[in-house]
Parts: C-alpha cells; sequence; structure tokens
C-alpha cells in the first residue's frame, strides 16, 4: 500500500468533506475535496488518486451515474457514501462497480479499515497468466481479461461489474461451500454486514444469465445454513 496514499472526496456538504478530510489526515491520507461531478472530473484530470469516496446523492450527476462514468475508463476503487442502505440500492451501486457501500452515520474508524482494506487489495491484485484468461465450465467461457462471458452457443451474455467478480469468485473455487460474507468480501472487496443478503440477489441474477433453474439448480447450489457452491468442473 502506498504509504501515504491520495484519497479524493465527492460530497456537495463541505462540512462534512472538510471533518472527513481532516480525519483521514490524521492516518497519513492526502485528501482533496469535490462538490460535484463536474468538480470530480477536474480533480481527476489534473491528478492520479488511490481512492474515490463518492456520495450518492449529488447536485447534477448524482453517485451511481458518475461511479458508472469512473468504470467505463478507471479501476480507480471507490466507496459510495450515502443515506440509503436497502440491500436493493448496496447492488446498483456494486453492480456499477463500487468497491464498497458505506451508509451514513458511520464511524469513520469503520471507514479508514474499509478503505485500508481496499487498498491493500489494489496493491494485491495482480493481472492474470495469459495460459490461465478462460475459464471454461460446461460448455461456457469466462474470459478474466476480456470480463466475457459467452455460452455453449457462441454467444456473449453481458454480465454487470458484481456479476462477474461473483462468477469468477465461484470457478476459482470450484465445489467448495462458499458462505456470504466470503462470497462478498471476495467479489467486491469489502467485509459485509453477517445478515447482509445483498448477496442472495445478485446469485439469483447470475443463476438467470447461466439458465440454471432456481428450483432445482445444477451450478450454483445452495447449502442451507452455509451459503452457495459452484457444482461444475472448470478446466483452464
Amino acid at each position: 500500500m502506498n504509504p501515504s496514499p491520495r484519497i479524493l472526496i465527492v460530497d456537495d456538504d463541505p462540512h462534512i468533506r472538510e471533518l472527513l478530510g481532516h480525519y483521514l489526515q490524521g492516518f497519513a491520507m492526502q485528501c482533496d475535496g469535490a462538490d460535484d461531478g463536474r468538480a470530480m472530473q477536474a480533480a481527476l484530470a489534473s491528478a492520479r488518486y488511490d481512492l474515490i469516496i463518492l456520495d450518492l446523492m449529488l447536485p447534477g450527476e448524482d453517485g451511481l451515474s458518475l461511479c458508472r462514468q469512473l468504470r467505463q475508463r478507471s479501476e480507480t476503487p471507490v466507496i459510495m457514501l450515502t443515506a440509503r442502505g436497502e440491500a436493493t440500492d448496496r447492488v446498483v451501486g456494486l453492480e456499477l462497480g463500487a468497491d464498497d457501500y458505506v451508509v451514513k452515520p458511520f464511524d469513520p474508524r469503520e471507514l479508514v479499515a474499509r478503505i485500508h482494506s481496499i487498498l491493500r487489495r489494489s496493491v494485491r491484485a495482480q493481472p492474470p497468466a495469459p495460459e490461465r484468461d478462460e475459464l471454461r465450465f460446461d460448455g461456457w467461457t469466462l474470459s478474466r481479461l476480456k470480463r466475457q462471458l459467452t455460452t455453449p452457443q457462441q454467444l456473449l451474455v453481458p454480465l454487470s461489474n458484481a456479476e462477474f467478480r461473483l462468477l469468477l469468485t465461484f470457478l476459482d473455487r470450484p465445489q467448495h461451500i462458499l458462505s456470504r460474507e466470503q462470497l462478498l468480501d471476495a467479489a467486491r472487496g469489502r467485509s459485509f454486514d453477517a445478515f447482509d443478503r445483498s448477496i442472495d440477489l445478485l446469485v439469483s441474477r447470475l443463476r438467470q444469465k447461466l439458465g440454471d433453474d432456481p428450483r432445482s439448480p445444477r451450478l450454483l447450489k445452495t447449502v442451507r445454513g452455509e451459503g452457495y457452491l459452484f457444482d461444475g468442473k472448470v478446466s483452464r
């Protein structure tokens, strides 16, 4: 991890920007602020940031739209900061590419811990070896580099960022029971509340795209009281 990571705080409340920036500086982080999407774009054009804290409710373009634009050209980690904490809202933000989702009001110490966790994962991430780019299962092919899922009939199936990470997590550990917490942590780079059910919504969507019958799934199986298991053979 960079010993002095640079953080961009995007929030239209100057009080939050000031307090949060001052707090993070106490943990050896350099902090800049932006009050809307236009100011955020200007900051990104003039400096490189290790992580962006992005408020959901902003004047003009909201945080979800800005996160979508960011992911089209950058892999800079994003933490969504919002007062909305429903599971469906979390899924939308995470599917658009956010790495974490912190609900206001929050303990700033928890935010610091999440920032450190995401930055550590970002440093550890390495490009996959070319020979391991494609993962094949049950006639399907998933490309790590292209982030593309291809059906047995050679048709492309669009995957959201969250769906891609979730499927990749399953394929990396076939025949292993993975808890919701493990899946969320591995697929999102974050730790969720133990009772968070947003992973169930993502698994359901992934089953639909794989044509896996939710009443009797062949590939993504539910292990009652424990989590999920990918019951298929994966070749690399």
